[in-house]
């Protein structure tokens, strides 16, 4: 079976399962997107995946991205930055993302939309909370992040989306399940504040493993790469 046709037929069975996952969580089509990690792979996956009906990918390193980026630019196609972001990479990741679900501190947010200002763009930005206090992580801890999207909402040019969270890996999914659910209701908590409910549709949570439980609990985007291009060999 050659790439085109093992990436079409992934894609196929992992859409497949997330219709069931969303009907099964009593939402409608078009509740939760499909953001297709693509880090570490070629631009010919991400060809193969976009041939495939695939309109939205997800990437950890802005220069990776950047030639993928370059080689891909005939195709109608999203950017996610989703992998930790360093303020001395805003400028480059503001103008060429669509999104950036990595945002951990002010400083952060700052440089982004600072760097969105002065290039024309209005990138969506997601705060990424660390729910469970893990040093190998980089998301901002719960009371940090609600300071985060209070500024999110006063930036000039990037845009405020929504909250994302990666849990501890566990091989059992539903051990996934309250963190999910801790990042729903972080953004309750934040809705009562009067936060606009715009600048926070989004929670982008749920991979490969665990995603099922993730649309339980509210996910809007899910981020699967394993299940869609293999495993990975780096």
């Amino acid at each position: 079976m050659g790439l085109h046709e093992d990436i079409a037929g992934r894609l196929a069975s992992v859409r497949e399962r997330l219709r069931r996952a969303v009907a099964q969580a009593g939402r409608v089509s078009g509740d939760v997107r499909l953001l297709a990690v693509s880090k570490t792979f070629g631009a010919d996956h991400v060809r193969a995946a976009a041939a495939a009906g695939q309109t939205e990918f997800g990437e950890n390193r802005v220069q990776e991205a950047l030639q993928k980026m370059e080689r891909s630019t005939d195709l109608k196609i999203r950017w996610h930055l989703i992998g930790t972001l360093q303020s001395n990479k805003a400028r480059k990741a503001a103008t060429a993302f669509s999104a950036i679900h990595s945002v951990n501190s002010l400083g952060l947010l700052e440089a982004i939309d600072q760097a969105a200002a002065e290039g024309g763009s209005s990138p969506h930005v997601l705060v990424q909370v660390d729910l469970a206090g893990e040093a190998t992580k980089h998301g901002a801890p719960a009371a940090a992040a609600i300071d985060i999207a209070r500024a999110g909402v006063r930036c000039r040019a990037a845009r405020l989306a929504g909250l994302m969270t990666i849990p501890p890996f566990a091989e059992d999914p539903e051990k996934s399940r309250p963190y999910f659910a801790a990042l729903r209701e972080l953004r309750a908590t934040l809705l009562k504040e009067g936060l606009d409910p715009e600048s926070l549709r989004e929670l982008s949570m749920g991979m490969s493993h665990d995603f099922d439980i993730a649309v339980q609990e509210g996910a809007t985007i899910v981020r699967l790469g394993t299940a869609i291009f293999g495993s990975r060999h780096v």
